[in-house]
This record gives structure tokens, sequence and C-alpha cells, in this order.
């Protein structure tokens, strides 16, 4: 069984799903959408790489949250004065925390879209509309996960010659990390170069150019399709309509209503498809293998 259901369908209903939780976590500042996208991103994260993301995205919605109020000095509740003589307000720390939580979901899901959208697949969205740029954005999002690899593989080199970054004085170590900046960069280069002239080798967005994979929208591709649709007809009649509205300044004040639980209801059911589609695929697996397991035992 593949490690996770979502990256099997088709590469449309994968940058569909990215744009709309990404538009979703951007637009929205409802504390309740914002901590539904950021804690759907952070499952889906560990789900899809058995990391533990939390230990640098939360540091950095912490460090974003801390930030906002020393430069921030709007709002109507004055907690207290800093060294400075500036207000410390209760809106501005709301403020931090909800930036804070809008980067930490939005980064998440960006680590996400780097699994899940792999580079073959944006060749395929858009290698006829846009090649040169299709190309060069699968090269920005596999830059990271490849430069992580080959510092890894320069590291156990270096080790295994004895020029361990960690041994030695200031001077030797410094010396040791320019040469292996310049061995990682010189890579990288190289395999730019060498990828595309490759890719112009073989025809790459030259007209009437087929696709290396094949995708095809099947049956189950369309209804995540529609359901995609009629959760952001959902969420857009929301936001159109001020349901999802919310103001931090002068002070915090937003819309709470039924109409409200609706559309954070749809911003649930939509933040969390992949890992409904995952668990339902896991359960139809598990259920196959006891029905198999049944007629062998018979």
């Amino acid at each position: 069984m593949p490690r996770d259901t979502f990256s099997g369908y088709h590469p449309l209903v994968n940058f569909l799903f990215f744009a709309l939780v990404l538009l979703l976590t951007m637009c929205l500042l409802h504390p309740v959408s914002l901590g539904i996208s950021l804690l759907c991103a952070l499952a889906y994260c560990f789900r899809l790489t058995r990391k533990r993301t939390v230990l640098w995205l939360l540091p950095t919605a912490a460090l974003a949250a801390l930030l906002n109020p020393l430069f921030n000095h709007r709002g109507a509740t004055i907690l207290t004065y800093l060294p400075s003589g500036n207000p410390l307000t209760l809106e501005s720390i709301l403020y931090g925390l909800a930036a804070g939580g809008m980067l930490a979901a939005v980064l998440a899901w960006f680590a996400c879209c780097t699994v899940v959208l792999s580079a073959d697949k944006f060749l395929f969205l858009f290698g006829r509309v846009a090649p040169a740029l299709s190309l060069l954005l699968s090269m920005t999002l596999g830059f990271v996960p490849k430069f992580q690899r080959r510092l890894r593989t320069v590291l156990e080199a270096q080790q295994a010659l004895g020029q361990d970054l960690r041994q030695g004085g200031p001077v030797r170590r410094l010396r040791r990390g320019l040469s292996l900046l310049s061995i990682l960069l010189t890579w990288s280069l190289e395999d730019a170069v060498q990828t595309a002239d490759s890719m112009k080798s073989r025809g790459y967005g030259l007209p009437g150019r087929s696709a290396y994979t094949p995708y095809r929208l099947e049956r189950r591709d369309r209804r995540v399709l529609l359901w995609f649709s009629l959760c952001a007809a959902v969420l857009l009649l929301a936001w159109a309509g001020g349901v999802l509205s919310w103001h931090y300044f002068p002070q915090v004040d937003g819309a709470l209503s039924p109409w409200t639980a609706l559309a954070q209801g749809a911003c649930l059911a939509l933040c969390a498809t992949p890992l409904v589609l995952d668990h339902l695929a896991r359960r139809a697996y598990a259920r196959s293998l006891q029905a198999l397991s049944g007629k062998e035992g018979s």
C-alpha cells in the first residue's frame, strides 16, 4: 500500500488542494480557521515526512508572535508599558499569535506540497503552458531535499578522510566549511546544467510533446474535485457575506453565528481531506487483508 493515498491522485487534484488551503490560510484571519489549518497541516506534514515538524515550526510561530508586540502598539486594551515607553496591548499580542500561526501553517503546507507535488507532476500541469517556469519551479522545489542529501554525503566523505568540521581550530573549521559550501554549490550548479541539457535533448517545450507520465482523471479524482468545489463555494459565500470576518484592531471583534460554524465545518472538511482519504484507504486495505486471510483459513 502507498505511504500516502492523496499523493496517488491526479496532479490537478493535488495542486488545487494546496492552492485552496494556502489561500484559505493567508486570506482568513479568523482564529478558528487558522487553528484548523495549522493543526491539519502539521498532522499531514508529520504523516508524510515522519519528522517532528513541530520542533521547528512552532518556535518560528512563537518568534513571530513575540516580535509583533514589540513593533505593533495598536489596540485599545493596554496591559503595561515597555521600557521604551510604548504600550503593550492585548490586541497586538493576539494579532501576533494569529500571524505566527499563519506563518507556521503556510510553511507546513508548503512542506507537504514539496512531497506530494513531485517534479513530473509540475511538468505535467504546466509544461505546455509555461515550460520554462514549470521547469524552474520543479527544480526549485526539489533543491532543498537534494541539497540536504548531498550535504550528508559530503559530510560523511570528509569524515572518512579525517576532515570533520567539528575538529580543529576556528580557522581550520572555517576553511573546511567554505570548502564544503563550494562543493555543494558546484554540485548543484552542475546538476542544474545537466538537467537543462537533458530536457532540451528530449524536446522539452516543443509543440506536440507528450508527458512522461500519462496521468488520467479517474472517477475518484472527479469526486474529490467536486468535493473541493463545494467546500470552496461555501467558504467563498461565507467570506463574501462577512461570516468569517475577524478584526483585531482597535478591539478584538468578529462574526460568531451558526453560519460561522457551518463555514468552519467546510474549512475543516477541506483541510482534513488528505488525512480522511488516507484513513479510508487504510481501512479498506485492512478489510481486504482480513477477507483474504479468512478465505485462506477456510
